[in-house]
């Protein structure tokens, strides 16, 4: 069992060191309904701010409309420099590219993580750790997983991801790239439930191949009038009924048991 404190740790770490670079040289990619501020140097009554239309076009002072669906913002500036030279509107036009406001890629980024929402994929690559740092991280009670759900022609597709898993090797096929449209989901953690006579009854994270008796130690251990002897686990079956039995300290707990330490009547 990993101590949790160490692999909240550990988690940080990826968010922060695992991802890779950006690929160099590419720029953003300009799609329908980004914001883009064009500038032409020395020319500032030519200064437009404008949304790309679903179509993919914007409409420029003295060229008209202009096509930069799928452009780079680089790509972009030499276009319309490129149209107002041949025009003769300016021989030799020095045009930059600004986007304002990303819309065209987002993803979604929702369960257990500190600032759920919709972020903007701003970089021609960005990848899990980089998705899961720009909300902030994991909450405390967020499990070890996340899942991508994928829109493809006729359904979704269901990617998980063993978040400490990025840290074997080779962890860049582990840490994915993102695409528009995907939604990342970091489930609950499953808990254990220890109540009777322990010093701190209640609800906690159950961690990988925890024992019994590491339960208890999380809920304080045994309080005075408790016993090893006595413990009992209430564990829900497939079918979903109940079940009661004696447990040994030693035994592994499983999600949503509740462990239960009878008092010491000798």
């Amino acid at each position: 069992m990993m101590n949790p404190a160490l692999r909240l740790a550990l988690l940080a770490l990826a968010y922060l060191v695992i991802a890779p670079c950006f690929a160099a040289g590419k720029g953003y990619v300009i799609g329908p309904g980004d914001v883009i501020k064009i500038t032409v140097f020395q020319n500032p009554e030519m200064a437009t701010e404008t949304r790309v239309s679903e179509a993919g076009t914007i409409t420029f002072p003295l060229v008209g409309t202009v096509d930069v669906g799928a452009l780079s913002t680089a790509q972009v500036e030499t276009k319309i420099a490129a149209l107002l030279k041949a025009g003769s509107f300016v021989p030799r036009a020095q045009v930059t590219v600004i986007v304002t406001q990303f819309r065209s890629r987002q993803v979604s980024v929702l369960g257990q993580v500190n600032r759920p929402g919709r972020f903007a994929i701003e970089e021609p690559v960005v990848r899990l750790t980089d998705l899961l740092a720009m909300a902030g991280g994991v909450s405390p009670l967020g499990a070890d997983t996340v899942t991508i759900l994928r829109p493809r022609e006729g359904g979704e597709d269901h990617i998980e991801i063993e978040l400490l898993g990025l840290f074997d090797t080779p962890a860049q096929f582990k840490n994915v790239e993102i695409i528009s449209g995907d939604t990342l989901f970091v489930p609950r953690a499953p808990v254990v439930y220890v109540y009777g006579e322990v010093q701190r009854p209640g609800a906690y994270r159950l961690e990988r191949k925890m024992t019994v008796i590491q339960a208890v130690s999380l809920a304080g251990g045994f309080t005075l009038r408790g016993t090893e002897k006595g413990l009992r686990i209430k564990r829900r079956t497939l079918k979903d009924t109940t079940i009661m039995f004696a447990a040994g300290s030693d035994d592994f707990a499983l999600p949503d048991d509740v462990i239960y330490v009878k008092e010491n009547l000798f």
